[in-house]
């Protein structure tokens, strides 16, 4: 006689058979863990997410377990490119085997769909140790990443350190955009996060992932107040950006903060940053996050020395080659 199924193993379902009352539970969970862990309203997102699922038109697969959904993963597809736009699994089913199956489904079917040749994601929320191996393990790139917080006591103690040239730093405006793509393209030119985000890579693609942190809610509701472009005033030029979005009422997040790599050691990067970090400060923020790649050592040092301090660390994967 055959083995009767264990009805307690959670099964897969994709996400378009599935109604929003279903995820409901899981969405209101999965609130809960990005405040208490990151300070950050995923309500904004959740809400994104529920519009999709009504229309039945968000791709990716769900754990279930008998009749409750207890975890889920989307996706969503670039030209060539895979992206894992989230993945949680619930408290009560976070199991390393769970959250493996769960992974393996989702990166599978990017591998399956026709022209992906190259799966991206960030898992703040991955429960799993780090030394735990992750599906098709051939084929993967991994990154580990940290996430990073400071207070506002500590922003407000920050010295001034003026660059080693002049400049002032405007607030962000959408008039600077192509200059600060052309930047992004520059600075991360061989840098570890290009490998993490091929959009680095180019200018082309700087520009799409500018144009996604400040028109989507995945990284927060961009703040321009906040936003600081460091202007080298003997050539009227852009030299280096700070941008920051709103994570919730009272969290800042920085989403990305470069110089052109020819004015390195010139004390602008402390500066930029330093001049968001009170911006944010001023319009209401407690506190302010960011995230950085373990092996970038000197930011790292930096960070630290702003007063910024660890609180989580997360994989950065890439699969390619299948």
């Amino acid at each position: 006689m055959a083995a009767l199924p264990d009805a307690s193993l959670p099964g897969l379902i994709e996400l378009p058979q599935l109604s929003v009352n279903a995820l409901e539970p899981l969405f209101e969970e999965e609130i809960g863990v990005w405040n208490k862990r990151f300070a950050w309203d995923f309500r904004p997102s959740a809400d994104l997410l529920r519009r999709f699922v009504q229309i039945q038109s968000l791709s990716g697969c769900a754990l279930r377990a008998g009749r409750d959904v207890v975890g889920y993963a989307y996706h969503v597809c670039e030209g060539h490119k895979g992206l894992i736009g989230d993945f949680y699994v619930r408290a009560s089913h976070s199991s390393s085997s769970n959250e493996m199956f769960l992974l393996g489904a989702i990166v599978q079917a990017l591998m399956l769909t026709p022209g992906v040749r190259r799966i991206e994601s960030q898992l703040m929320l991955l429960n799993a140790p780090l030394t735990q191996p992750l599906p098709f393990q051939k084929h993967l790139i991994r990154h580990d990443r940290y996430f990073m917080q400071i207070d506002r006591a500590s922003v407000l103690s920050l010295p001034s350190k003026p660059a080693a040239f002049r400049a002032s730093f405007p607030t962000w405006a959408e008039r600077f955009q192509e200059e600060i793509a052309r930047i992004v393209a520059a600075s991360y030119k061989g840098h570890v996060d290009s490998e993490i985000n091929d959009q680095y890579r180019t200018t082309s693609g700087a520009r799409h992932f500018l144009m996604n942190i400040v028109k989507f809610p995945g990284c927060g509701r961009f703040s321009p107040a906040a936003s600081v472009v460091a202007i080298d005033e003997s050539t009227g030029r852009v030299c280096g950006v700070c941008l920051a979005s709103l994570i919730s009422a009272d969290s800042g997040h920085v989403t990305q903060l470069c110089v052109l790599p020819a004015i390195r050691g010139a004390h602008l990067g402390y500066e930029l940053l330093r001049q968001t970090l009170l911006r944010l400060a001023e319009i209401g923020c407690a506190s302010a996050s960011l995230t950085v790649t373990c092996s970038n050592l000197d930011a790292i040092r930096l960070y630290e020395s702003m007063g910024f301090r660890s609180q989580a660390t997360f994989p950065a994967l890439v699969w390619e080659g299948f």
